[in-house]
């Protein structure tokens, strides 16, 4: 022992406060970078990445369990109706009120050099083209065959070119086989509509303005139409025909509301309700399209706030599945009954009467049920075009709502203050809202990580509830400040640096000898006295 402590004496003694500097000042850089990869990975995942990996990895090593193993059987049979339930509304939807991409996505492209969809939400939507316009017997139409292969298309430019080469096949198919055939054959022939989905193809993607893309959609609905009456003829002749005719179901549908949304667009909002009406009357059964959220923005561009209202009493109940726009639309019609005369100032003096309440209420159920919201339409926050998919109860649906709605809060005189003023009580009725909520199921935990791959990357995603820096991560912002300081402190005072390190290895070394001495002498003295070892009590030997 003693020849170690003088060997590490001297090796202390031939060190120049150049090590010192270097010691540090290493220590300094590789705690920094540290602390830029861990700031950096929590914002892009948000969670820690030391502490990832050593629960994912290192905890088992260790021999660590599962506490939910240990939960009995009660408690795993009540949590998995809470599961199921954040699964379901962690579910990604399609955004009822999606711009047009050639028209509305790709123009934001052009001017600001930024890419508004991401690659997961354009995948969404190729996988949704798929499933709506296609079946199983488009090998038997070439048009339907090549439009089958140009929504897996990755490339735009490929996808358009598609189209028009399914446009084409039609024109060069009647040319050539009119002179070959019977003339029965002809007749239907001549009557046989062109490609719809190809105009719809190209009604979202190549045309540059709305009105270009009406255009395409009404050619669309004019071959649509006579697809979806001939398939309707034949939908009980086999199950082939039956898958057919939903296909055409489905295309008639889109393109009808497409064409509502166009009318939007060109300030046509009352020729849009009309179009929304008839279609929902025409096709009550298809709600995947939720095009009764189409409906009420419109309806609320006119302030026809009596047919908002009757919408709201259809849509807006226990059985069906709730969304922003719900929510939020029904808060602002309360709101609108009592903002124009609300004052905190007089409200706090004489307490709320019960049409405030109401109005507190409905406002507080909304921001339970998407607590990103206020911040938009208060413009704490920066709009950004909102995703083709959005994720209920996410950053996403926010973005989604306030894009279109925002216009609409602004003309209801007050009801921006009384939101201003009472949303954030919500959360002192929800103090831990991943665990229990209020009006509605816990709010889903996956909401976060959904939202970062559906919203570009230029957008910072709203984050509730809001989470604290891991410890890791203060950790080594503390261990990169301390190394920092100590390495400025030794190159301005390089021998008193050394001196104060010497001495602290001194100090530790010193008390490990004295350490090791005392247990050395009581080990002799033991053996000298021998010393039986103590019995052990009745208590622990029972």
């Amino acid at each position: 022992m003693f020849g170690t402590e003088s060997s590490l004496s001297m090796f202390l003694n031939t060190l120049t406060p150049k090590f010192y500097v270097a010691l540090t000042g290493t220590s300094s850089l590789i705690s920094g970078l540290i602390l830029i990869f861990e700031w950096w990975y929590f914002r892009k995942y948000g969670t820690s990445f030391i502490e990832q990996v050593s629960v994912s990895h290192l905890r088992p090593l260790l021999g660590g369990v599962d506490n939910s193993s240990s939960n009995n059987s009660n408690s795993s049979n009540g949590d998995s109706d809470s599961n199921r339930q954040s699964v379901s509304e962690c579910k990604v939807w399609r955004n009822p009120l999606n711009l047009f991409r050639g028209a509305e996505y790709n123009r934001y492209t052009w001017v600001t050099g930024r890419e508004p969809l991401t690659y997961y939400d354009m995948n969404l939507s190729a996988q949704d083209h798929q499933t709506f316009f296609t079946c199983d017997s488009d090998h038997l139409r070439p048009a339907d065959a090549i439009m089958q292969k140009a929504w897996r298309e990755r490339n735009p430019q490929a996808r358009i070119s598609a189209a028009h080469e399914a446009l084409e096949i039609n024109e060069i198919r009647s040319r050539v086989e009119v002179p070959l055939i019977a003339s029965s054959t002809i007749w239907e022939i001549k009557l046989l509509p062109k490609c719809a989905t190809a105009y719809i193809l190209l009604a979202e993607e190549e045309a540059t303005t709305i009105a270009e893309a009406e255009k395409l959609f009404k050619q669309a609905l004019k071959a649509g139409d006579g697809c979806y009456r001939r398939s309707q003829q034949l939908q009980h002749h086999g199950s082939q025909y039956e898958a057919q005719h939903r296909r055409d179901t489905n295309v008639l549908v889109y393109i009808k509301r497409r064409l509502a949304m166009c009318a939007r667009r060109l300030g046509r909002t009352r020729e849009a309700v009309k179009m929304m009406r008839d279609l929902m009357k025409e096709f009550p059964l298809l709600s995947m399209f939720n095009i009764h959220e189409n409906l009420l923005e419109a309806l609320l561009e006119l302030q026809a706030y009596a047919d908002v209202q009757a919408v709201l009493a259809k849509y807006d109940d226990i059985s069906l599945p709730k969304s922003a726009t719900i929510c939020y639309t029904a808060a602002l019609l309360k709101a609108r009954a009592v903002s124009d005369k609300f004052s905190p100032e007089a409200a706090s003096r004489r307490g709320l009467s019960t049409a405030e309440m109401n109005a507190v209420e409905a406002i507080h159920r909304a921001v339970e049920f998407n607590p990103h919201v206020p911040k938009y339409l208060l413009e704490m926050k920066s709009l950004i075009l909102p995703p083709e998919h959005i994720l209920k109860r996410g950053d996403s649906e926010a973005i989604a709502y306030a894009f279109f709605h925002l216009a609409h809060w602004k003309r209801v005189e007050g009801a921006l203050n009384l939101l201003h003023c009472t949303w954030e009580g919500t959360f002192r009725m929800i103090p831990y809202p991943l665990e229990k909520g209020h009006l509605f199921y816990p709010y889903p935990i996956c909401t976060e990580t959904a939202d970062r791959e559906l919203l570009p990357s230029f957008h910072e995603v709203s984050v509730y509830p809001k989470k604290e820096l891991p410890f890791f991560i203060l950790f080594t912002a503390g261990l990169c400040s301390f190394t920092a300081m100590l390495a400025l402190l030794t190159h301005q005072f390089p021998e008193l640096m050394g001196v104060f390190a010497k001495a602290m290895i001194d100090i530790f070394c010193s008390a490990e000898l004295r350490d090791w001495n005392c247990e050395s002498i009581f080990m002799r003295v033991e053996d000298e006295l021998e010393i039986p070892p103590a019995p052990q009590s009745q208590h622990f030997q029972n």
